[in-house]
């Protein structure tokens, strides 16, 4: 995706000076979307470079990662955050996190992190909420390192599928292509799809018969190199901006259609599935067969979730150093949590 053009920037960066109270009223909406009268609030403000991958607890707590970029010199090597909605209280959850990114609660309440590149762990873990103990989950593929575990989604079977491309980190390539993986309950990984040359945000219907995954490829960005021949899982079709794959029986992927015109970051679902994807500086939503419904403005998204039980028609924006909310018509889909 292209910079914005500097004179679009500073339009931006003007317009969002004169809004008062950090809270900014959306236009009309008349999809049926957001709810009468909603407003984009600031709740958090603390960030200390880059927010990703919001998540909420089964008890009601937002849990986010806050990316640093490192110029290649060691240091903060990420944070993952706690906020309580209704207080504004935050405390740092785990620091240093191992740069994680997206994150995501099982069906047993557990967190399930993505830990990327730049002195981060290139895995992905599991935190036992009950005793605090983490392990390792995916962390080779075929003996070698992952390029750098970027976001996740939880079928209902409790399947964990991942992407793994690279953006930033000194650490050397050793995937052959920047695929989607399966993490399967018996803890074997699948590569289940490789067409994606640059594969970021991920989500799964809630029917469980769709997964999603934003392309986010630039030029020269994307795949490194062949896959070998005996290769029986998806294969690379050309570019794309939003795959879109039947969820099999069995965990496996076929490929089924691309969205041009759909361009983002992160994304998260409602129940009757519609696509809300963090891009840039608005959140577009998008019925399932990619037709654009309406878009939240934003001062930025990079990513977002709904919220649980009382927050359920809540979304949950991250974008900059901030986390945003506003509320919607629209009961968002998570993992239903085991009683």
């Amino acid at each position: 995706m292209k910079p914005a053009p500097l004179y679009i920037i500073l339009v931006a960066l003007v317009s969002l000076l004169m809004m008062p109270d950090k809270v900014r009223a959306q236009r009309t909406d008349t999809s049926g979307i957001l709810a009468a009268n909603a407003k984009l609030k600031e709740i958090f403000s603390g960030g200390e470079t880059f927010l990703e991958g919001p998540t909420m607890s089964p008890n009601e707590l937002l849990y986010f990662s806050d990316i640093p970029l490192t110029n290649g010199k060691p240091g903060k090597a990420g944070i993952i955050w706690i906020l309580n909605p209704l207080t504004g209280e935050s405390k740092v959850f785990r620091s240093p996190s191992g740069m994680s990114n997206g994150l995501m609660f099982d069906a047993n309440g557990d967190l399930i992190v993505c830990e990327g590149a730049d002195f981060g762990g290139r895995r992905v873990t599991k935190t036992d909420m009950k005793t605090g103990k983490s392990l390792i989950i995916a962390g080779l593929y075929q003996g070698k390192p992952f390029n750098a575990p970027n976001d996740l989604a939880i079928d209902e079977q409790g399947r964990i599928y991942f992407t793994d491309p690279r953006y930033i980190g000194q650490e050397p390539v050793e995937q052959f292509v920047m695929g989607v993986y399966r993490i399967d309950r018996d803890s074997s990984i699948h590569l289940v799809a490789a067409n994606v040359t640059k594969p970021n945000g991920i989500i799964i219907s809630a029917d469980q018969k769709t997964l999603y995954v934003v392309n986010a490829d630039f030029p020269g960005n994307g795949n490194l190199r062949f896959l070998p021949d005996d290769f029986t899982a998806v294969r690379p079709t050309p570019e794309g901006s939003l795959m879109v794959y039947h969820l099999m029986p069995d965990g496996s992927l076929r490929f089924k259609s691309k969205i041009e015109h759909i361009r983002g970051d992160g994304m998260t679902i409602d129940v009757e599935g519609n696509l809300y994807i963090a891009a840039g500086e608005k959140v577009e939503v998008f019925s399932s067969d990619g037709k654009k419904i309406t878009e939240i403005k934003t001062p930025q998204a990079t990513n977002l979730c709904f919220g649980r039980g009382r927050f359920s028609k809540t979304l949950f924006i991250a974008g900059g150093r901030s986390i945003y909310t506003i509320e919607t018509k629209k009961e968002g889909y998570n993992i239903p949590i085991k009683k």
